[in-house]
This record gives C-alpha cells, sequence and structure tokens, in this order.
C-alpha cells in the first residue's frame, strides 16, 4: 500500500467524524499501534497512561517533549490517522497552549485532544473562561498550520471527581464554540449520560471512553448517537495484566502456569516481522 501522506491521513480521519461510529484504539507503542493497524481499525490514538507506564513513569510524568516525541514516532509510523492525547497542552497560560499545539502540528499527527483539568486536588478543574481561552489559542494555533487537524475538546468533570453532568456540558458546549471539532467527557458510562452530551453538543461528534468492563456495545454507542469510542490506557492496563499475574505467581509461588493465555511467538513475528 501506497503511504498517505500527512494531509491525506488528516482528511480520512475528519471524513470518519461524519457519519456512523467507528472505535479509535490506544496502543501505547509501535508493536501495539501496528498490531491494530492490522485488525482493520481506521485510526489509532495516542494514550498518555499507556505510554508513560511503558516508559517508567506514572500519567502524566513524561515532558512535552518526550510527548512530541512519541507523536511524531506513532505518526510517522502507521499509515493511519492518528489522535494524540496531548493532555492539558503542557502550558497554564493561552499562549502557552498555542505554542504547544503549533509543535504538536508539526509531529504529523491526524487529531489532538486538549484537557480542563489542572493536575491539582484543592482545584482539579480549570475555571471556564480560562479553559475556553486555552481552546480559542488551540484552535487558532491549528488554523494558522492549515486548520485540517481535528481539535478535541475535553471536559474531566468525571475524571478527577467532580461528576457534575451539568457542568460537563456546560463546558463542552463552550468548548465547541470555541473551536472543538470533537467533544469529550471521559468518565461518562450510562446511556443518559451519553445520550444527553450527544444532544447537547450537536451536530458536532462526540468520543466516549470505555475504559473499563462496560455491558455497552459498539452497536448500543452507535444508537445513542456517538460518533468515535476509544479505549484510552485499557489496552495497555489489559496487557499490563497479564504480565502482572504471570510475573507474580514465578515471584511469589515459583510457578509457571500464569503463561496459560499468552501470544505464540510465531503470531507474534508474523503480526509485527513485516
Amino acid at each position: 500500500m501506497a503511504h498517505r501522506t500527512v494531509s491525506e491521513k488528516r482528511a480520512a480521519f475528519r471524513a470518519l467524524h461524519a457519519s456512523g461510529c467507528f472505535v479509535l484504539p490506544n496502543p501505547w507503542d509501535l508493536g501495539s499501534a501496528q498490531a491494530l493497524a492490522g485488525m482493520g481499525f481506521q485510526a489509532l490514538a495516542t494514550t498518555s497512561s499507556g505510554h508513560a507506564w511503558s516508559r517508567a513513569r506514572a500519567d502524566g510524568q513524561l515532558s512535552r517533549a518526550e510527548t512530541l516525541a512519541h507523536m511524531r514516532e506513532m505518526a510517522q509510523a502507521s499509515d493511519l490517522p492518528i489522535n494524540a492525547d496531548f493532555e492539558s497542552g503542557f502550558a497554564d497560560t493561552p499562549e502557552g497552549v498555542a505554542e504547544s499545539v503549533r509543535l504538536a502540528v508539526e509531529t504529523g499527527v491526524a487529531g489532538i485532544s486538549i484537557e480542563d483539568s489542572t493536575g491539582q486536588a484543592e482545584a482539579p478543574l480549570r475555571d471556564l473562561a480560562g479553559a475556553v481561552a486555552r481552546m480559542r489559542a488551540a484552535r487558532a494555533a491549528i488554523d494558522a498550520a492549515g486548520g485540517d487537524t481535528l481539535l478535541v475538546g475535553r471536559a474531566e468533570n468525571f475524571f478527577v471527581g467532580r461528576p457534575d453532568l451539568d457542568d460537563a456540558i456546560a463546558r463542552l458546549k463552550a468548548y465547541a464554540e470555541a473551536g472543538a471539532d470533537c467533544l469529550y467527557a471521559p468518565g461518562i458510562r450510562t446511556p443518559e449520560q451519553i445520550r444527553a452530551v450527544v444532544q447537547a453538543v450537536a451536530p458536532k461528534p462526540v468520543n466516549v471512553l470505555i475504559g473499563w468492563p462496560s455491558e455497552l456495545t459498539l452497536q448500543d454507542l452507535a444508537g445513542l448517537g456517538v460518533r468515535r469510542v476509544s479505549v484510552g490506557g485499557a489496552l495497555a492496563r489489559a496487557a499490563w495484566g497479564g504480565f502482572l499475574r504471570a510475573a507474580r505467581g514465578i515471584a511469589e509461588e515459583g510457578r509457571f502456569d500464569g503463561f496459560a493465555g499468552a501470544a505464540a511467538g510465531a503470531e507474534l513475528n508474523g503480526l509485527l516481522g513485516r
């Protein structure tokens, strides 16, 4: 297959958001990205947590430079569009966010997510006016670079222990007005919450995170009007779960039966040796 240009990948990614519902799985390194690309997914997304764990860090501990390097590597390694988990833009001010987003666009990713969390336990969410100013700055930086990179606005209420649906919806509507192309409230779980968010920001598309065992299927989510579904660090956590169970069996009991269910070397060589 001929390699797609950055602009072709961005156009394909934008088209995915026009109708229907697609899954945006989250690889954490080149191997997991290549395996997912071979399964027929149409786009991929980075995961700040999954990548941080692979670098022996906690989520949120990687620098802007390290995150940009990972985004560039992932964007260049795949013909699929990449949506970047760009955390809070690695800056407090709108000017700083604009500079970060300019650098992010240069990595070749097709989408960039910006959060409104602060990382501070006593005040985990930015005030709305400041968060909107940051979103406008991100929009302006993307537009100055040609405008074809998708901007995703995230309301972190349910992730930071402030599960106020009305406030999350008010934030998402404000981010949509500030230029976000796609809206995202990670942590909402019930059909009622999801439907309320979809209807509030329509016709703009909504991303829903499924990061836990869920009764909802892709068909269910499509029926609620969800446009895209991501899994955050869940695939990385699933891989770590298998690793930790097997390793603890050896360390604590001297047992090796934790390798049951492991992928065969031949399968991995076939998946990743291209």
